[in-house]
Parts: C-alpha cells; sequence; structure tokens
C-alpha cells in the first residue's frame, strides 16, 4: 500500500494514465473504420495532414504530427508502396524531402470522409465537453 511521500506513485495519482488510456481506447476504436480504407491511425493522421496541405516537407508533417523522422519515414514509404503519396526532393532545397499527395490519396478521402462522425458516436462525450477537452489537450500540446 502507497501512503505517504510514496502517494504520487499511485496510479490513481497520475495524470498521464488516463491520456494514455483513453488514447490507446480511442486508437482502438477507430480501427475497424481505418481497416476498410486500409490505413493504420498513424498512417491516417499523416494522410490528414496531406488531405489539408496536398504537399508538406516531412520535417513539417513530423511538426504537426509529434513524429521523428524514424517513425515517420516508413510510415511514408508504406503510404507511398499503396499509391497514397509520393515522396520527392524538394526543388529548391534538395536537402528536404516533401510528400504529396497522388489522386489516389486524394479519392481515399472521400472514402475517409465519415470517420470522424463514426467516432464521435462511439464516444460518450457531449458536444461541450469534447469541446472542453479539445481546448485543454491543445493548451497541453502548445506548451509541450
Amino acid at each position: 500500500m502507497l501512503e505517504g511521500k510514496y502517494e504520487c506513485l499511485k496510479l490513481d495519482n497520475q495524470l498521464c494514465f488516463p491520456l494514455y488510456a483513453c488514447s490507446k481506447e480511442v486508437v482502438r476504436k477507430y480501427k475497424p473504420f481505418l481497416d476498410k480504407i486500409n490505413l493504420t491511425y498513424t498512417q491516417y493522421i499523416a494522410m490528414m495532414v496531406l488531405w489539408e496541405h496536398e504537399e508538406i516537407s516531412v520535417k513539417r508533417m513530423g511538426e504537426y504530427l509529434y513524429l521523428d523522422s524514424g517513425t515517420l519515414t516508413p510510415l511514408l514509404k508504406t503510404l507511398e508502396k499503396k499509391g497514397f503519396v509520393e515522396r520527392k526532393r524538394s526543388s529548391v532545397d534538395e536537402r528536404s524531402l516533401n510528400v504529396t499527395l497522388t489522386k489516389d490519396g486524394e479519392a481515399l478521402k472521400e472514402k475517409a470522409f465519415t470517420i470522424p462522425s463514426q467516432i464521435g458516436q462511439c464516444l460518450a462525450l457531449n458536444r461541450e465537453d469534447a469541446k472542453e477537452l479539445y481546448r485543454i489537450l491543445h493548451r497541453l500540446m502548445d506548451q509541450m
């Protein structure tokens, strides 16, 4: 039993644990929807960045997604093999690698369009609580 100065080590006293557990469970809820379009969750969020920007540097994409190049590079190679993206050197700075959406990648957006609303139905949060949670989490992300 943890008491006194070790109270801080109780799982129930950790902010990180409910964040971790909820994140894992939310991603698990995405799986059946993403399986239908042949994407993992990480591939899906990378595609979301591309649907918004159409072309972006790998470095900038990593900043958006909080992913390092060691995680992002194999992910982008897989998306390229699936025909959803192209990777090419920047014409302005050859050191920079850009990712571009392909026609198939753009077409995938239509198939993914309903996923956010389907996930919203899976989560037991009303609109106000969802907005508040979003606000708090983004404030925390901005500070990291």
